[in-house]
């Protein structure tokens, strides 16, 4: 799958784990260097890490893993007091202003690439976020060295006790957040290791010298304990994942991306939690409450994350009249936000909304900047799983479905299976939802209570769906204090 190589020829084959073999071009043998890595994967083809980005990874895995090394020696007061002087960094005004002053260059820089910035520019609220969580993971229990589990026998007992997992990898994009949110792992006695996109680069680098190495200074933790990977390289997300020192690999961003890096790492043999693809669906039954869907369309709608509504199913007859809450709904969310809605109709339901819709055009802000469309579209049914990656525009599909059965069938079929909510008032198909709707996470209102911070009242790393199978024995939540891992002790009496 990979491996450090003194020379590549055009022609030679390179085979993916899976069996699938590549050929390799000219052009990719002319890019080649001595000492670089080359990667096979059956859906991206042939990758390349250069040396370079292979000599970044491991530096920074290498600190991350000398780190944990030493946290076997270090005291959870210790940990906890960590938190508490990142928080108080984030907390200082000066601090911050500078933080965000290099977050208004990468916000800059991204959006002159045509790249989206909704969750690149930090905030006043994204702030007080990110000192919460600090505050909370100071003054959450550590499970390491906690007694889960006692056994009893007859002259002795089997203990289970909580353990540090190890290195712990983040590969995500543009979410300057998500640095500090996951330093959580370190409440179990773990240490981490990231890699953030080019579009954020800047200002992890600035969270990291201004917040996180202070506090790991005055804390008195080993410095390598939050490692940065310093490059802006797909290629050394990549060597991250393939490092085998790693105890659990996670990755936020694009599905494609994704996909990708929990493909490398599972090849590495090491666990992976991956939070890809979303879009939430919403269904609304015959039985559903006018005012209930729309205030769910509206309050799913304020911004665009993973549990943002992106498709919403009518069930039944009632389907054009509910159609018009939604479309009430919709115009509102976008009202809120200046900005005109856009509308994905599946094909053979277009009669659930006015036909002007598919005539008038709108200027709709993308991240390439603002376009001139069809308010308006209509979309194949094979397509009702596509995520609407809006800037500023609330977009969602619009179908129908003939029964709240089928309605779960195109569910299961083709969202993301991440988020589904059922808008009826009646608890019998509120019961057969929850049984057959193939999702962790459902709900009978809007669907953006799908959140760490705002659910458990925890930061969380990720949500993961079911689209590509079930998780085992892990919450579809990964948060700090969930990444641990369990000892098992015999004590005679």
């Amino acid at each position: 799958m990979t491996r450090a190589m003194k020379a590549l020829r055009a022609g030679s084959t390179v085979l993916a784990p899976d069996g699938t073999a590549f050929d390799v071009d000219e052009a990719f043998a002319s890019e080649f260097r001595p000492g670089d890595r080359v990667i096979a994967d059956s859906a991206a083809g042939l990758l390349r890490i250069p040396q370079e980005e292979a000599a970044a990874a491991r530096t920074a895995v290498g600190r991350a893993a000398e780190a944990f090394e030493r946290m076997g020696s270090v005291d959870d007061h210790a940990i906890g007091t960590f938190y508490e002087h990142a928080a108080e960094a984030l907390a200082d005004d000066p601090v911050w202003q500078e933080i965000a002053a290099v977050n208004v260059t990468d916000v800059e820089g991204a959006r002159a690439r045509g790249r989206s910035t909704t969750r690149l520019a930090v905030s006043d609220d994204m702030r007080a976020k990110m000192i919460e969580g600090m505050r909370g993971w100071a003054n959450t229990p550590s499970r390491r060295g906690a007694l889960l589990e006692t056994i009893r026998h007859d002259g002795f007992r089997v203990e289970m006790v909580g353990a540090a997992l190890g290195v712990v990898a983040f590969v995500f994009e543009g979410r300057p957040n998500v640095l500090a949110d996951a330093c959580g792992v370190l409440r179990g006695g773990n240490t981490v290791v990231f890699r953030i996109g080019s579009d954020a680069l800047e200002t992890a680098r600035s969270i990291m010298r201004l917040v996180i190495d202070p506090a790991l200074r005055t804390s008195g933790l080993p410095q390598g304990t939050v490692s940065l990977v310093d490059s802006a390289a797909h290629a050394a997300g990549w060597a991250v994942f393939l490092d085998q020192r790693l105890s659990l690999a996670v990755a936020r961003g694009s599905g494609q991306t994704v996909e990708l890096l929990g493909a490398l790492a599972r090849g590495a043999g090491t666990p992976v939690s991956l939070h890809g693809t979303g879009g939430a669906w919403v269904v609304a039954s015959q039985m559903a409450q006018g005012d209930r869907l729309k205030r769910a369309v509206v309050r799913s709608l304020d911004r665009k994350v993973c549990n943002t509504l992106n498709t919403c199913c009518l069930v039944g007859p009632g389907a054009r009249d509910h159609a018009r809450l939604v479309l009430e709904g919709l115009r509102e969310a976008g009202d809120a936000r200046g900005q005109p809605f856009k509308l994905h109709v599946a094909a053979g339901d277009e009669d659930l909304v006015p036909p002007a819709l598919f005539e008038r055009e709108v200027r709709i802000g993308r991240a390439r900047g603002k376009v001139v469309e069809r308010q308006a579209e209509v979309i194949s049914r094979e397509d009702l799983g596509i995520e609407w990656e809006w800037e500023e525009a609330p977009e969602i599909t619009l179908v129908r479905a003939d029964s709240l059965d089928q309605a779960v069938a195109l569910f299961n079929a083709q969202s993301p299976r991440l988020v589904g909510a059922l808008i009826s008032e009646d608890p019998d198909e509120h019961r057969r939802f929850f049984e057959t709707l193939n999702a962790p996470f459902v709900g009978d209102g809007h669907t953006r209570w799908v959140d760490g911070q705002f659910a458990l009242n925890k930061p969380e790393l990720g949500l993961s769906n079911w689209e590509h199978g079930r998780l085992f024995a892990r919450g579809a939540v990964l948060t700090g204090d969930s990444v641990y891992t369990v000892r098992t002790r015999y004590v005679e009496e």
